[in-house]
């Protein structure tokens, strides 16, 4: 007797016919897991390829801003006429070497510099505060060995008053908001004339042994003014901000708000030049700043 169809059919083809529903049904149960362990596949490759950009990214902009250069911002008046609040500066890590401060966060490496190099006088420098201060910026005037005094506002290197002459004053636009921080008396200071207002001050020249020079505001009588002789020690420097008298700096102990001696290996790096800077309450860039020598 011939077998019946049904039988046969069943047992040559266990999965069904096209006109089966329930082998259709059974075959795409089996593919789905498939399909999607290959979307998984092509996900994950692109995931990791996105991270190894990100990744190479981060550790060439650390490289950088560790080795090479970093961009800090001017959040104060203490070195104006030079750098002024809203200037954003190009530092230079290689010119001193480098030490466990150039990294962003220090780190728990030995005292000292890698190819180190002292700060000439006259060199304007990003260093990390003693006493976990932040960062500070600073022009560098007395070197290991030096001998530095104030005496009533005038600068006083090796027992001789470093020459100053009066120039121009410095005047520097500002917005509607902004005020102009100082204790010189009129005609000096916040000046509003035919709608625009500027911050007036009196700006002198230094030059110091060696014939560097730079221009300093001094205001009037403030407690900096008269400090007494100091030598700088081995490892150390003396450093004074442009706008005298409103600077914390090595004429002040860190238990009085200033930075004391700082020490050489804080030095982050040598400031280079403007690379932009903005003001409140004016719109943009301020075009004439940008550029400019720090130092």
């Amino acid at each position: 007797m011939p077998p019946r169809a049904g039988k046969c059919r069943l047992a040559l083809d266990p999965v069904g016919t096209p006109d089966d529903s329930d082998g259709v049904t059974a075959r795409a149960s089996r593919l789905r897991p498939a399909r999607r362990r290959r979307a998984r596949r092509e996900v994950a490759p692109a995931w990791a390829e996105a991270a190894r950009i990100l990744g190479a990214f981060l550790l060439v902009a650390l490289a950088l801003r560790t080795f090479v250069v970093m961009p800090r911002s001017i959040p104060s008046e203490s070195m104006m006429p030079a750098l002024v609040p809203g200037d954003y500066v190009a530092v230079a890590k290689w010119p001193y070497g480098w030490s466990r401060f150039s990294p962003p966060l220090a780190l728990p490496w030995p005292h000292g510099r890698l190819a180190g190099a002292l700060p000439a006088r006259g060199d304007v420098v990003v260093f990390r505060a003693p006493g976990g201060g932040g960062d500070y910026i600073k022009r560098v005037i007395g070197l290991p060995g030096d001998t530095v005094a104030m005496r009533a506002g005038r600068l006083v290197l090796d027992g001789r008053v470093v020459p100053r002459a009066a120039t121009a004053d410095f005047v520097l636009p500002l917005g509607r908001d902004e005020g102009c921080r100082g204790i010189a008396l009129p005609p000096y200071g916040r000046i509003v004339a035919h709608g625009h207002a500027t911050c007036r001050l009196p700006r002198f020249v230094e030059t110091l042994p060696g014939g560097r020079r730079y221009a300093v505001i001094d205001q009037g009588w403030s407690m900096g003014d008269d400090m007494a002789t100091v030598t700088v020690p081995a490892g150390r420097l003396f450093v004074l901000g442009d706008n005298r008298d409103l600077s914390e700096d090595s004429r002040f102990p860190v238990s009085a708000g200033g930075v004391g001696l700082v020490p050489a290996e804080n030095v982050e790096g040598r400031a280079g030049h403007i690379l932009f800077s903005t003001a409140a309450g004016l719109a943009g860039l301020r075009p004439s700043r940008v550029g400019r020598a720090a130092g």
